[in-house]
């Protein structure tokens, strides 16, 4: 039976929570206190094998720092977007493929749309994750 979008989150915020210095949301938070990261599911492909025996989500962890040391900000940034390292979000995430055996495998494809967003009369700087998972 395919993880449910709920479980995937879940096992998606435990991975984040490995990142040093990174607090992690199953939801859009209303009000966020960077560096943090929140998930959410974009797609969900429920036919990729019959009779829906191979659900294909894809889901974007959205990464967000601080503006107000902008090059130190921008440089734990590109930590959270390094191949690996303690602050790696593609090496914690794909540290364990199964999210403790929630979904048969998963992949890290690439980090895009790095952006300045609004939060109030506050700018930070984000980063998308985009994850693909088969549940």
């Amino acid at each position: 039976m395919a993880a449910t979008l709920i479980e995937i989150a879940d096992g998606l915020v435990e991975r984040l929570a490995t990142v040093k210095g990174l607090r992690a949301y199953d939801h859009v938070p209303d009000v966020f206190a960077p560096p943090c990261a929140f998930v959410m599911p974009e797609t969900i492909d429920y036919w990729q094998g019959f009779a829906g025996g191979n659900v294909e989500c894809l889901y974007t962890v959205t990464v967000v720092v601080g503006r107000t040391a902008e090059r130190q900000n921008q440089k734990a940034l590109y930590q959270f977007m390094s191949y690996s390292g303690d602050r790696s979000v593609r090496a914690a995430i794909e540290g364990d493929r199964t999210l403790g055996g929630r979904v048969q495998t998963l992949l890290v494809e690439r980090a895009e749309n790095i952006q300045i967003i609004q939060q109030g009369e506050a700018s930070y700087l984000s980063v998308d994750f985009r994850c693909r998972i088969h549940a």
